[in-house]
């Protein structure tokens, strides 16, 4: 079976061809994203695989569709990219890895907030230049503090676990509860209730109508000022100019945020060299009290190695003609 993978890093290539030995598939990778021009590529190939930025709507279904492309495989959790109702249509199969190491994000998840808190980064570029000034570098402890999960899957509870034992009272929202909320010591809560009582809130939803920008100025308003915010899920939750507004008026005096909105024009690139474009963006860099990182929260070794094998094996389910135990199917 033929699979052609887009959006591919050298890292991809390492960890792919080393798990597909025992599959054998005729795996090529090329490190363009797919979009409407770049969807020709397709031909000859009777799966694609592709990551998070990757333009999969209607147009580039129909496309691939039109090339003999059966199968979409998606090389991480998120599928808000892929128009599924088209695929559906088009005799196209959507596959997708549920969960690769909710560990990885969720360390990620602390260490921002590990940082935010104590400046850590700030301090490190400090002495570096010879200045050992405690001056601005203050923290607070962790333990004692109120922290509201929103989205209690397999990483927000891994990040319940993590913050349980430093100490804080955790707060979480979903659609429904989970049945380990109560052993890990989560008090379910309504989300009124946690943006107003919450010091930290961290997102691990995923991105639907429903949450797009669920962040926004009427649910800023709600939370506690000097709240932290984290996000480590997808950037459209957050409104990113209503943020930039309340870090003005220091209503939200912390923000980590591995995702962004726009993110797929800047993401897993090299653009040292080059002048960014995005004002939005530079602005959020702007602010000494916003830490960014380049969707890097997945990016373990353990986690790639799941991530390569999960995919094959879908891919494996599919060409067997087996049920596709993580297939993406329309709601």
């Amino acid at each position: 079976m033929k699979i052609l993978f887009f959006s591919s890093k050298s890292y991809d290539q390492q960890f792919f061809s080393a798990s597909n030995k025992p599959f054998g598939f005729d795996l090529k990778f090329t490190e363009v994203p797919l979009n409407m021009g770049t969807a020709v590529l397709a031909g000859g190939y009777e799966a694609v695989c592709v990551f998070v930025n990757d333009i999969v709507n209607e147009e580039v279904v129909k496309a691939l569709a039109a090339q003999g492309v059966k199968l979409i495989a998606l090389r991480c959790a998120g599928y808000n990219n892929v128009d599924l109702k088209t695929a559906a249509a088009s005799g196209i199969k959507v596959v997708r890895v549920p969960a690769y190491s909710p560990y990885s994000v969720a360390e990620h998840t602390i260490a921002m907030i590990l940082t935010l808190n104590r400046k850590t980064h700030r301090a490190y570029n400090r002495v570096k230049e010879g200045n050992f000034a405690l001056n601005g570098l203050m923290g607070f402890d962790l333990h004692g503090k109120t922290v509201g999960l929103i989205g209690l899957g397999k990483i927000g509870l891994v990040t319940a676990r993590i913050l349980n034992g430093f100490g804080c009272k955790i707060l979480g929202y979903d659609i429904a509860k989970p049945e380990e909320a109560d052993r890990i010591g989560i008090e379910f809560s309504g989300l009124d209730n946690l943006y107003n009582q919450s010091d930290i809130i961290s997102l691990h939803c995923p991105l639907t109508p429903d949450t797009y920008h669920l962040i926004r100025k009427e649910t800023i308003a709600k939370m506690k000022k000097g709240v932290m915010l984290i996000n480590t899920s997808r950037g459209a939750l957050i409104d990113t100019k209503a943020v930039i507004e309340a870090l003005k008026q220091e209503h939200i005096s912390y923000l980590g945020v591995d995702v962004y909105e726009e993110e797929a024009d800047l993401f897993f690139e090299d653009l040292s060299g080059r002048v960014i474009q995005d004002d939005v963006f530079m602005r959020l860099l702007s602010f000494n009290n916003v830490l960014i990182t380049g969707h890097q929260a997945f990016f373990t070794s353990n986690a790639l190695q799941n991530i390569a094998d999960i995919t094959l094996q879908n891919i494996q389910e599919f060409e067997s003609a087996k049920g596709l135990k993580n297939e993406v199917l329309l709601s």
